[in-house]
């Protein structure tokens, strides 16, 4: 008699991974669906983009479910840093994000992406077990955001004409 070979033990991670990347595809999908399909230049609507991205999701999503119910991910490194993740740094960061996307329309996109940056840049700080920074390192900190978003906001204001929240009337900060 033949010994049955016993199934190899399922990652219940790795399959919550895979089918979340399954259901990222089903919502790009559901989303590319409501897209009006009329051809634009090239005969290639509006709705093309999103197909092209729900079907690279599902094709990747069905790999890493396949993988996960067949032995486990392939060549997976073990993970680096640490045991558990850091809490604060997280809050910050996510902190920066949330009142980027609250006052954006507020204060206006240099100063909601520059308040973003400094508190997420603190939040990494802290990830990496550093300081998080005295009063200079937030001033920098600042200067820095501005230095980055409010280039961004003129390119895309002023070049693109795309239509961002500014503080001033004149549309330049």
């Amino acid at each position: 008699m033949s010994e049955m070979q016993q199934p190899a033990s399922v990652n219940a991670g790795q399959v919550a991974i895979g089918l979340g990347a399954l259901g990222v595809a089903v919502v790009l999908a559901v989303g590319a669906w409501q897209i009006p399909s009329a051809s634009g230049y090239a005969g290639v609507g509006p709705d093309f983009l999103p197909w092209v991205m729900g079907a690279a999701m599902a094709v990747c999503g069905g790999l890493l479910l396949w993988q996960a119910l067949h032995g486990g991910w392939r060549d997976v490194e073990p993970p680096s840093g640490a045991e558990r993740g850091d809490w604060r740094a997280l809050a910050w960061v996510a902190g920066g994000v949330v009142a980027n996307a609250a006052l954006i329309t507020t204060i206006g996109f240099v100063l909601s992406c520059t308040l973003c940056y400094a508190l997420a840049v603190r939040g990494l700080r802290l990830s990496e077990g550093r300081a998080a920074g005295g009063a200079r390192t937030t001033v920098i900190d600042a200067v820095t955001g501005v230095l980055i978003s409010a280039p961004v906001f003129w390119v895309f204001t002023k070049v693109l004409a795309v239509n961002l929240p500014g503080i001033s009337a004149g549309g330049w900060i």
